[in-house]
This record gives structure tokens, sequence and C-alpha cells, in this order.
């Protein structure tokens, strides 16, 4: 298959699975947008296989560790679209192709059903899930300073995570997973327990307090991941900061009304993410 259609291919995952972070990968010139759509392509792989409710844990983690395979050696696949762009943006780019192990990694402990006692715990997933993200996003950015941009990408992912981590308890609990840690459940007296009709059992007060702790741990991280953006060229910075910008609104959305962001899954429309990332290369300019 030729890197043309392949990329092609690519594109089109990231807008169809890719929404929120599409609209910053469409600020990036051609190069760099084809390149970073094959690796938010290949993640959305990974992420399937790891979800695939419908499969037994056992074949889910047999298709984690077939992929780890076929991700060490990209060429060995010329039939694969996505493994084929993704071969041809490492070349153009040093981009850190070992970052998609650690990604599978944190898939995997999806798959046991980890639990998290502490915020170091988490901590650790985050990095895997999606400080990887920020790596490897960094690797087609580019960078002057790869010494300081390195910690910093991988920060920005982590308030990601932890971003979707908070849109995302009540529907994670519905499927058996809590990603909030232990230790923080226990000091606001929260379970995150669901009852026959799907509704939280704690108290409103308790998961009120819960849920703005975790908010402001996720702006500080965000704080320190926006330091990456004077470090990256403008059409990268640009980028960055329209996917960190969309994530962030979420953030404030869950903020403004904590009970009610466990309701239902927190979402912003189109028009808010478009925006998001034209106020992005406005300010980049």
């Amino acid at each position: 298959m030729e890197p043309s259609a392949a990329y092609r291919h690519c594109e089109q995952v990231v807008r169809s699975r890719a929404r929120n972070f599409s609209y910053g990968i469409r600020l990036l010139p051609s190069p760099k947008r084809r390149a970073l759509s094959a690796v938010y392509a290949l993640a959305r792989r990974v992420d399937d296989y790891g979800d695939d409710e419908h499969a037994p844990a056992e074949e889910r983690l047999a298709a984690l560790t077939s992929l780890r395979k076929d991700i060490s050696d990209l060429d060995d696949r010329p039939d694969d679209p996505v493994l084929v762009a993704m071969a041809d943006a490492a070349r153009r780019f040093p981009i850190p192709i070992e970052a998609f192990g650690e990604l599978i990694d944190g898939c995997e402990a999806d798959v046991r059903g980890t639990a998290y006692e502490t915020f170091d715990d988490l901590l650790s997933y985050c990095r895997c899930v999606a400080g990887t993200i920020g790596r490897l996003s960094l690797g087609v950015f580019g960078t002057g300073d790869p010494r300081a941009a390195v910690p910093l990408a991988d920060a920005l992912g982590v308030a990601l995570q932890l971003t979707n981590v908070l849109r995302d308890v009540r529907e994670d609990a519905g499927n058996g997973r809590v990603y909030l840690p232990a230790e923080d459940l226990d000091r606001f007296g929260c379970s995150l327990t669901l009852d026959e009709t799907g509704r939280f059992t704690d108290p409103p007060d308790r998961l009120g307090e819960l849920v703005r702790f975790q908010v402001e741990r996720a702006r500080r991280w965000y704080d320190t991941g926006s330091r990456l953006l004077p470090l990256l060229d403008r059409r990268s910075a640009a980028c960055a900061a329209a996917m960190s910008g969309i994530y962030r609104r979420l953030l404030d959305r869950i903020a403004a009304d904590p009970v009610a962001s466990l309701a239902t899954r927190t979402s912003l429309p189109s028009w808010e993410k478009a925006s998001v990332a034209v106020r992005s290369l406005g300010r980049a300019r």
C-alpha cells in the first residue's frame, strides 16, 4: 500500500474516532498533520483492542500482545494502512515508537481491572495511556529543547487523562471500573457505587467535594503542561493549545456543576470546539 493512501485512511480515523483531537490536528502543516494522524489512528487501535467489552479478557490481552509485536516491526505489515502510515511517519520524524509499548501496558491494566489505591498509582496509569501520546505527539511537533519539552508533553497528557477520568466516572462505574484513587474516595466518604437505577448511592455533597478536589488537581497539571507551548513552533503550539483547550473547557463544565456532571457525560458542541481551535491559532500568531 502506498503511504499516501495509508495516510488518508488514518486521517479518516481521526475525523470519525478522535473528534476532540481532530480540531487541533487540522491546524498542522500537511506533513505533520499526516504523521500525527498516523499516531492517533494507531493509538485508537490499541484502545479499541483493550476496550472491546464483547471479547473475553484473554482474547483482548492476546490481541494487544499481537499488536505489540506488529509495532515492533512496522515494515512487516505492508497491507495494513495504519502500520504503513506509522512506519512512514517514523522515518520522517523522531517519533518514540517505543512509547506505544507503554500505551499497551496501560490498556492491559484496564483489561485486568487494575484498581488504584493512591494518586501515584493513577499517575503511573495516566502516563502510560496519555503521557505517551504527549511524547509521541512531541516527536511530530519537534522542539529545540527536548530535555525540557518531554516532561511537559507528558504532563499535558496526564492533564487530559485526568479530565477523561472525571468525564467518564459514571460510565466507568457502570462497567465495573473505578479510576479515582481509593485514598481519595476514603477521604471524601464515597464509594462510587451505583443503585439499580444507575445513580450513585453516595450523598451529593460528598460527590461534589470529591469532584472539585479532582478538578483542582487536573488544573495544576494543565498549568504545568501549558509550559510546553513556547517550546514549539507556531502551528504545533496552536495544535497542542487547541487539544488542551477543548479538554480544559470540558473540565470547566464539570467544575461548574460537579454533581450534574456525574449524571451524564459532559461534552462540548462542535461550534465551541472549532472556536477553541481558531482562537488557539490566533494566539499562536
